[in-house]
C-alpha cells in the first residue's frame, strides 16, 4: 500500500487530525474507534509551494474560493454540450481520472446499495493511492444549522457530523464540499484502506471534478452520499428532500492524506490537485 501524508507548508498544515464524536447516524453507531490510524502508515511530504493557498476559511464563515480551470483550459471530459470553463476544479480533467477506473478490483466484502430499498451492487475498488465506487448522490445536510440546512429543509436532518472542524463544531454542509463513506463493517472498514476524517476525495461526475474532504459516515450498508456544497458545486440539484442523481457519480478517495483544517477548502482543492496528479502517474 502506498502511504502518503501532506505535511505544513507555509501556515497551511496538512496533517492526520480530526476529531469524531460518538452519534447515531441512520441507523449506525459511529463509535469512537472508527477514526483509527492505519498500523505502519509512513507519511511522506509532499512538495507544494505557499502560491498553492489560501487562508483557511473559519468555522462559522463560507470555505475558501477554489481555482477553477478557464475558458482556455477545456476539460477533455466534459459533456460536448457543456460550457468548459464550467468544468470543476483545478487542471486535471475528468476524463484522465475517469479513464484509471474504468476497470475495478474490488477490496470490499460484498456490494453496497446505494439506498435502502435497492439491491447490493457497488464495491468498494482498490488502485495505488486510492480507493473509489461509482453510484448516486445523496444529500448530506448535517452539521451546523444553515439556511439551507435545517430541521425544516431537511426531514432527516441530524445537529452533527463524525468529523469536526479545527474548532470542535460540526461541519458546514451547505458551504463545505464533504463525502460521507459507510460506517465501518465486515463489508469495508475505511481505516483499514487508509481512509480517514478529512481526506481528499475528488468526486467526478458529468465532465466537472469538485475536491472535497471525507466529513461523515452514514449506513454501514449504504453508499453514494455527498454533502449540499458537493452537489451544488457539481450542478446536482442540492435539494435535500428531493435533490441528488440516481447514478454517474465516482468518488476517488486518496488514501493517507488527510486536510487540516478540515473546514479549508482551499486546501483540499491544492492537495487534490497534486494527489490527482500522482494517482494518474501510479495508476
Amino acid at each position: 500500500m502506498r502511504t502518503l501524508a501532506l505535511v505544513t507548508v507555509s501556515g497551511a498544515a496538512l496533517l492526520a487530525a480530526g476529531s469524531l464524536t460518538p452519534a447515531v447516524r441512520g441507523g449506525s453507531v459511529l463509535r469512537a474507534d472508527v477514526f483509527t490510524p492505519v498500523p505502519g502508515a509512513r507519511p511522506v511530504p509532499v512538495d507544494l509551494t505557499p502560491a498553492a493557498y489560501a487562508r483557511p476559511a473559519s468555522d462559522t464563515g463560507p470555505a475558501a474560493t477554489a481555482p477553477t480551470r478557464s475558458a482556455a483550459d477545456p476539460d477533455p471530459a466534459a459533456d460536448p454540450a457543456a460550457d468548459p470553463a464550467d468544468a470543476g476544479e483545478g487542471a486535471v480533467g475528468a476524463a484522465e481520472l475517469m479513464a484509471k477506473v474504468a476497470a475495478c478490483k474490488p477490496i470490499s466484502n460484498g456490494s453496497y446499495r446505494t439506498d435502502e430499498s435497492a439491491s447490493p451492487s457497488v464495491p468498494v475498488c482498490g488502485m495505488n493511492g486510492a480507493v473509489f465506487w461509482k453510484a448516486d448522490l445523496d444529500i448530506d445536510c448535517d452539521g451546523q444549522v444553515t439556511k439551507a440546512c435545517n430541521v425544516d429543509t431537511d426531514p432527516w436532518f441530524q445537529g452533527d457530523t463524525a468529523f469536526h472542524t479545527s474548532g470542535d463544531r460540526p461541519l458546514n454542509a451547505e458551504e463545505l464540499p464533504y463525502v460521507v463513506v459507510p460506517s465501518r463493517s465486515s463489508l469495508w472498514d475505511f481505516s483499514s484502506s487508509g481512509i480517514k476524517g478529512g481526506g481528499v476525495v475528488a468526486v467526478v461526475h458529468a465532465g466537472k471534478v469538485e475536491y472535497a474532504v471525507v466529513g461523515d459516515t452514514g449506513p454501514a450498508g449504504i453508499i453514494g452520499e455527498a454533502s449540499y456544497a458537493t452537489a451544488e458545486a457539481l450542478g446536482i440539484d442540492p435539494d435535500p428532500k428531493a435533490g441528488g442523481v440516481g447514478s454517474g457519480v465516482t468518488y476517488i478517495l486518496f488514501k493517507d492524506s488527510v486536510v487540516s483544517p478540515i473546514e479549508s477548502h482551499s486546501a483540499a482543492v491544492a492537495a487534490g490537485e497534486v494527489l490527482a496528479k500522482e494517482f494518474l502517474k501510479n495508476n
